[in-house]
């Protein structure tokens, strides 16, 4: 036996010669193969969507044949997003959905968050999976159950922006949920508890010390939920009523066919970026974990 534990020729007795294992027998061996599915699929998903960021780029009408770089479907040109008002609409629409539906379901998720961590019950199972079953059932089924929703029962909501942000929230307080409440599960409750017996009342453990430790999953969760809503076509395409509501997504599916200018791949090229910003300030805020619990212990420590 060596030094590292490992066994030696000697070791194997005289004679004997050790075999080598192949590479591909060894099962600690590095996945090439999972490694370049991985990457063709990357691929295969990410070039169609490089190529219709390109053609926005494009300097002539065209969306297949590159006539030279230029911005001017961007702004500035006739045709242009920042030109044509269905266009500007569309882009207006889907961020004004956006934010508001952001500013509705993050309170709601976190408030159904904090009640279903608390309250321990076979009830309270039941609606921890009530709340998730937007999560599991197919979009295209969530929307026209809505839309007969808005149009039999909830006359009183009409059809456009406001249900058009019912519906939003219907699926995004679910997102808010899950984040936020598997944040509290990992946290516990000894943090809370603490602040209580040091003297702090249950708001001012909730204010102090909790909101500190769930802020960067709220973030996040928000952030997800207003990537969600751009992106939305199913429900908003039930829901948006006439044509003053018409989201991006809708305005790409209606005039994809149309063979319209670059200045609907550059709409879609804003709309990805703005999905993909929101992804990564998530992602940021979910990293910012640590730092929250820092601040909140050195809040628990002047308690002290």
């Amino acid at each position: 036996m060596t030094a590292t534990g490992a066994p030696s020729r000697a070791a194997a007795g005289p004679g004997r010669v050790t075999k080598r294992v192949p590479p591909w027998r060894n099962p600690w061996r590095r996945p090439y193969v999972l490694g370049a599915i991985t990457w063709l699929y990357i691929l295969w998903s990410l070039v169609p969507v490089l190529i219709a960021v390109q053609f926005s780029f494009n300097g002539g009408r065209s969306r297949s044949t590159w006539q030279g770089f230029s911005t001017q479907w961007y702004c500035c040109a006739e045709g242009s997003v920042g030109e044509d008002p269905s266009l500007l609409l569309a882009l207006e629409n889907s961020l004004i959905l956006g934010a508001v539906t952001v500013l509705v379901a993050t309170p709601l998720g976190v408030m159904l968050a904090l009640g279903l961590t608390r309250w321990r019950s076979r009830s309270s199972q039941v609606a921890n999976g009530i709340a998730l079953v937007p999560l599991v059932t197919p979009e295209i089924v969530l929307g026209s159950a809505l839309y007969l929703v808005m149009v039999n029962l909830y006359q009183f909501v009409p059809l456009g922006r406001p249900a058009m942000l019912l519906g939003h929230v219907t699926f995004s307080v679910s997102y808010v949920l899950v984040i936020v409440r598997s944040r509290l599960l990992s946290i516990g409750r000894d943090y809370e508890e603490a602040a209580r017996d040091l003297g702090a009342s249950p708001l001012q453990a909730i204010r102090t010390i909790l909101l500190p430790l769930l802020m960067p999953s709220v973030f996040a969760s928000a952030m997800i939920v207003f990537a969600t809503s751009l992106d939305d076509f199913v429900v908003s395409q039930f829901l948006f009523g006439d044509a003053s509501n018409i989201t991006v997504p809708i305005k790409l599916y209606t005039a994809v066919r149309a063979s319209p200018t670059p200045a609907l791949n550059a709409l879609a090229t804003l709309l990805l970026v703005g999905s993909f910003l929101a992804l990564v300030l998530a992602y940021v805020g979910l990293r910012a974990r640590r730092r929250g619990t820092r601040s909140a212990l050195d809040d628990l420590a002047d308690y002290g």
